[in-house]
């Protein structure tokens, strides 16, 4: 599956509409952190299955659409992958307005990259009106843990922030990759939502 330009994409991206369970429930997710997290590489996994080993920082954003199948129909969630680099920081708020949840992503190796969630975070609220579920995620636990300069329990933003969730998870490994977007469909859907075997198509 590939991704899409934010010209081709910006149009009817993101709707909660209660739909019978036959029809594809559609929601916009904006996926954001500093340059170098992991953030594309994490939702090509999803995309492809495939791990992409080259950095390539994202120009602007890239829209993945990744469909779900539960118990209350399919899902399509519509991640918005949004470039770290400061130089697109102005483009931002533009990208958020309309998202139904965002999910904040730091590199467990850098210390400045947890530290800057927080203002990812504020951004995401200015932006929406505090009105999003935002989920938190630590990204490469694959990695040693001399490496691993944030550790679990110095982990608290989720908590001062009033975030959904916290999750740490590996792209690379594939640990817990997919709970961050399960977490947003269950907000979304219900608590007793339940992922058909396959959980995507």
């Amino acid at each position: 599956m590939s991704s899409h330009s934010y010209n081709t994409r910006s149009k009817n991206m993101s709707t909660s509409t209660p739909t019978p369970n036959h029809m594809t429930r559609t929601f916009k997710i904006v996926l954001v952190g500093d340059g170098g997290v992991g953030k594309t590489t994490w939702v090509k996994r999803h995309s492809t299955g495939d791990f992409e080993q080259k950095y390539i920082p994202t120009m602007g954003v890239d829209v993945f659409p990744l469909t779900f199948h539960t118990t209350k129909g399919p899902v399509c969630m519509n991640v918005w992958d949004c470039a770290g680099q400061e130089k697109y920081n102005g483009l931002g708020p533009g990208y958020y307005i309309g998202a139904d949840a965002a999910i904040v992503m730091f590199d467990v190796t850098s210390r400045r990259s947890y530290k800057n969630a927080q203002t990812w975070i504020r951004d995401i609220r200015t932006a929406t009106n505090e009105s999003i579920p935002i989920v938190l995620c630590g990204n490469k636990i694959d990695c040693t843990e001399r490496d691993q300069k944030v550790k679990p329990n110095h982990i608290f933003l989720h908590k001062t922030e009033n975030c959904l969730a916290y999750y740490s998870l590996s792209a690379k490994s594939n640990y817990d990759f997919e709970k961050p977007l399960l977490a947003i469909i269950r907000n979304m859907l219900g608590d007793d939502t339940r992922f058909e075997r396959g959980v995507r198509g």
